[in-house]
Protein backbone atom coordinates (compact mmCIF):
# COMPACT_ATOMS: atom_id res chain seq x y z
CA UNK A 1 0.00 0.00 0.00
CA UNK A 2 1.27 3.29 -0.94
CA UNK A 3 1.71 6.21 1.73
CA UNK A 4 -0.45 9.23 1.57
CA UNK A 5 1.41 12.67 0.72
CA UNK A 6 0.01 13.60 4.75
CA UNK A 7 2.08 10.63 5.85
CA UNK A 8 4.90 10.81 3.31
CA UNK A 9 4.88 14.35 4.65
CA UNK A 10 5.11 13.57 8.41
CA UNK A 11 8.00 10.98 7.60
CA UNK A 12 10.22 13.57 5.92
CA UNK A 13 9.46 16.25 8.88
CA UNK A 14 10.49 13.24 11.25
CA UNK A 15 13.68 12.67 9.00
CA UNK A 16 14.82 16.44 8.99
CA UNK A 17 13.85 16.03 12.99
CA UNK A 18 16.44 13.34 13.13
CA UNK A 19 19.28 15.15 11.33
CA UNK A 20 19.04 17.61 13.58
CA UNK A 21 19.53 15.69 16.72
CA UNK A 22 22.16 14.47 14.61
CA UNK A 23 24.02 17.94 14.37
CA UNK A 24 23.73 18.78 17.80
CA UNK A 25 21.14 21.09 17.59
CA UNK A 26 18.55 21.46 20.39
CA UNK A 27 14.72 21.43 19.05
CA UNK A 28 13.43 24.77 20.90
CA UNK A 29 9.89 24.46 19.70
CA UNK A 30 7.99 21.93 17.11
CA UNK A 31 5.26 22.21 15.12
CA UNK A 32 4.12 19.47 13.21
CA UNK A 33 1.18 20.51 11.53
CA UNK A 34 2.88 23.34 9.97
CA UNK A 35 6.16 21.39 9.46
CA UNK A 36 8.02 23.82 11.87
CA UNK A 37 11.20 23.47 14.05
CA UNK A 38 12.78 26.54 15.97
CA UNK A 39 16.54 25.20 16.87
CA UNK A 40 18.92 26.51 19.30
CA UNK A 41 22.92 25.73 19.46
CA UNK A 42 24.90 28.76 22.01
CA UNK A 43 28.12 27.47 20.58
CA UNK A 44 27.50 28.09 17.11
CA UNK A 45 25.22 31.39 17.58
CA UNK A 46 22.50 30.04 16.67
CA UNK A 47 19.18 31.48 18.89
CA UNK A 48 15.40 30.58 17.50
CA UNK A 49 16.56 29.14 13.87
CA UNK A 50 13.26 28.36 11.95
CA UNK A 51 13.25 24.94 10.37
CA UNK A 52 10.53 24.87 7.61
CA UNK A 53 10.26 21.81 5.66
CA UNK A 54 7.27 22.56 3.45
CA UNK A 55 7.64 20.37 0.52
CA UNK A 56 9.30 20.82 -2.03
CA UNK A 57 11.76 22.45 -0.18
CA UNK A 58 13.59 22.82 3.52
CA UNK A 59 13.65 26.54 4.37
CA UNK A 60 16.41 28.00 7.21
CA UNK A 61 16.28 31.23 8.70
CA UNK A 62 18.03 32.77 11.47
CA UNK A 63 17.80 36.48 12.69
CA UNK A 64 21.30 38.14 12.26
CA UNK A 65 20.11 41.61 13.79
CA UNK A 66 17.68 44.21 13.07
CA UNK A 67 17.71 47.50 11.05
CA UNK A 68 17.23 50.74 13.51
CA UNK A 69 14.56 52.90 11.35
CA UNK A 70 15.40 56.05 10.38
CA UNK A 71 18.76 54.60 9.37
CA UNK A 72 20.39 54.91 5.51
CA UNK A 73 21.74 51.18 5.59
CA UNK A 74 23.19 51.60 2.54
CA UNK A 75 26.77 50.51 3.51
CA UNK A 76 24.94 47.60 5.41
CA UNK A 77 23.66 46.51 2.28
CA UNK A 78 26.18 46.79 -0.14
CA UNK A 79 28.30 44.50 2.53
CA UNK A 80 26.23 42.23 3.29
CA UNK A 81 26.15 41.53 -0.88
CA UNK A 82 29.50 41.15 -0.75
CA UNK A 83 30.05 38.94 2.34
CA UNK A 84 27.26 36.80 0.45
CA UNK A 85 29.78 36.28 -2.15
CA UNK A 86 32.03 34.41 0.31
CA UNK A 87 29.70 32.41 1.69
CA UNK A 88 29.53 28.84 0.69
CA UNK A 89 25.76 27.60 1.38
CA UNK A 90 23.07 30.06 2.00
CA UNK A 91 22.77 34.20 2.14
CA UNK A 92 22.37 37.30 4.25
CA UNK A 93 18.87 38.39 3.05
CA UNK A 94 16.59 41.58 4.28
CA UNK A 95 13.16 40.88 5.88
CA UNK A 96 10.07 41.69 4.07
CA UNK A 97 9.31 44.41 5.93
CA UNK A 98 13.21 45.92 5.67
CA UNK A 99 13.85 45.83 9.79
CA UNK A 100 15.29 42.64 9.86
CA UNK A 101 18.99 40.95 8.23
CA UNK A 102 18.55 37.12 8.27
CA UNK A 103 20.67 34.17 7.54
CA UNK A 104 18.85 31.89 4.80
CA UNK A 105 19.19 29.03 2.90
CA UNK A 106 16.63 26.55 0.72
CA UNK A 107 17.52 23.08 0.37
CA UNK A 108 15.87 20.63 -1.98
CA UNK A 109 14.06 18.26 0.23
CA UNK A 110 13.62 15.37 -2.19
CA UNK A 111 17.89 15.05 -2.72
CA UNK A 112 18.52 15.97 1.47
CA UNK A 113 20.82 14.05 2.95
CA UNK A 114 22.42 14.66 6.70
CA UNK A 115 25.78 15.98 5.30
CA UNK A 116 23.82 18.22 3.26
CA UNK A 117 22.08 20.09 6.19
CA UNK A 118 24.89 20.03 8.29
CA UNK A 119 26.51 21.56 5.76
CA UNK A 120 24.08 24.79 6.09
CA UNK A 121 24.49 24.35 9.04
CA UNK A 122 28.32 25.16 9.67
CA UNK A 123 28.50 27.65 7.11
CA UNK A 124 26.13 29.81 8.48
CA UNK A 125 27.85 29.10 12.05
CA UNK A 126 31.35 30.07 9.93
CA UNK A 127 29.54 32.95 8.57
CA UNK A 128 29.06 34.48 12.53
CA UNK A 129 32.48 33.36 13.33
CA UNK A 130 33.80 35.24 10.41
CA UNK A 131 31.35 38.17 10.09
CA UNK A 132 29.87 38.74 13.24
CA UNK A 133 31.80 41.11 14.79
CA UNK A 134 31.56 43.63 11.16
CA UNK A 135 27.90 42.97 11.82
CA UNK A 136 28.23 44.19 15.07
CA UNK A 137 30.16 47.56 14.22
CA UNK A 138 27.92 48.26 11.22
CA UNK A 139 24.88 47.60 13.74
CA UNK A 140 26.65 50.42 15.80
CA UNK A 141 27.24 52.48 12.61
CA UNK A 142 23.62 52.69 11.87
CA UNK A 143 22.49 52.96 15.87
CA UNK A 144 24.80 56.70 15.32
Amino acid sequence: MEATRTEQDAEVFQTIRNYVGDIGLVIAKTDAEEALLVVEDEDRGISNMVIDCEDPILEIQQAIMGVPEGADPSHLYERLLKMNGTLVHGAFTLSEDGTQIRFRDTLRLATLDLEELRGTINALHFAIEEYGDELVALRHELDG
